[in-house]
């Protein structure tokens, strides 16, 4: 399985059997599959959204919206409960302007499921933990995204 590390955005492969052992990136010694979100770079966002065979929930946040910050530990929370399952990071929307245009966003907090190379899904709105955990399941569960 491809995954592209979110620390340094090298490309690594890891045997499915090996996901839940803790891999580490090849070539930066980051964790590839952990149990918190993320923070990445718009670059390593584009890399991983094209590159990663396991699905990619991303936050697009920023430090000013109220939304976000009450549903980051929700995010937190369905990131340690589907480790594994899925990846979690978090973009922030005021540091990496561009990632408005290249993928709509039009409000915040916003949630994108990237899963074999496309958009699977996208949820707008601050969610608890448990709406999060359903619709990732939902996304994860998915044979072909399209």
């Amino acid at each position: 399985m491809k995954l592209v590390c979110l620390a340094c955005g090298q490309t690594n492969r890891v045997p499915e059997d090996r996901l839940s052992a803790g891999p580490k990136c090849g070539t930066c010694g980051a964790r590839l599959i952990d149990k918190t979100p993320k923070d990445i770079s718009f670059d390593v966002l584009r890399k991983a959204a094209r590159v990663d065979e396991l699905p990619l929930i991303v936050d697009f946040w920023a430090a000013w919206c109220s939304p976000c910050r009450s549903m980051a530990p929700e995010f937190a929370s369905a990131a340690a409960t589907l480790s594994g399952q899925a990846r979690f990071a978090k973009l922030d929307t005021e540091a990496n302007p561009q990632a408005s245009g290249t993928y709509g966003i039009r409000g915040i907090p916003l949630l994108i499921a990237f899963r074999a190379g496309g958009e699977a899904g996208r949820q707008a709105g601050a969610m608890p933990a448990g709406k999060i955990t359903e619709w990732v399941k939902r996304i994860a569960g998915k044979s072909n995204v399209g």
